[in-house]
């Protein structure tokens, strides 16, 4: 099946949403300092998520251990922009680069592109691909140095959605409405098969 790939997000003048899922010590720390404190682990790669839904099938609607606490990032536009720019997909798009390039490119960066199926409400995959951004190293350093503008807590929500959604009584017009977020660059687009 081929997937549009376009970023697909909620997002406003100033800021993009992503999504990550964490335990609570570390989601309760990152609510009340607005950023991640002591319990969070600054040496690995972080994952962000436009796709709300798309985190919903990956945490199971907040019930995988570890993954209990759903925070939603505010990131400023011009970070997320930054991101995509450094970005390299995760495997070779053979129409980009040789397979020498693409390893090259991929050993230097420390933002990461992967482009999943994007997911229904019961997790069932849509014709469309939700990106992923991984972040280490100095990229990560930097993200949380100047690229968070607020930290909200999905968790309740998550959890009332989640148990209309087993009685079949959701709401989909209460879930975050996401659209096509402008990647008008081309360079950009190539470099990550938009």
């Amino acid at each position: 099946m081929q997937y549009e790939k376009e970023v697909f997000a909620k997002y406003d003048k100033k800021c993009i949403r992503v999504y990550q899922a964490y335990n609570p010590v570390i989601a309760n720390e990152a609510i009340r300092l607005q950023n991640f404190g002591d319990n969070y682990n600054f040496n690995r790669m972080t994952w962000i998520k436009p796709s709300f839904l798309w985190m919903m099938y990956r945490s199971n609607w907040g019930t995988k251990k570890n993954q209990e606490c759903i925070l939603a990032l505010d990131i400023f536009q011009d970070m997320f922009d930054s991101l995509l720019e450094k970005a390299i997909l995760t495997s070779p798009d053979s129409l980009l680069f040789d397979g020498d390039e693409w390893e090259k490119e991929f050993k230097q960066t420390a933002v990461y592109c992967q482009w999943d199926p994007d997911r229904n409400i019961n997790g069932g995959a849509i014709n469309r691909a939700a990106i992923q951004i991984g972040l280490k190293g100095t990229a990560l350093k930097e993200f949380l140095d100047r690229g968070i503008y607020r930290i909200k807590d999905f968790t309740p929500l998550v959890r009332k959605w989640n148990e209309q959604r087993k009685k079949g009584k959701i709401n989909i017009k209460e879930l975050p409405i996401e659209k096509i977020y402008p990647v008008s660059d081309k360079k950009i687009r190539n470099k990550l098969g938009m």
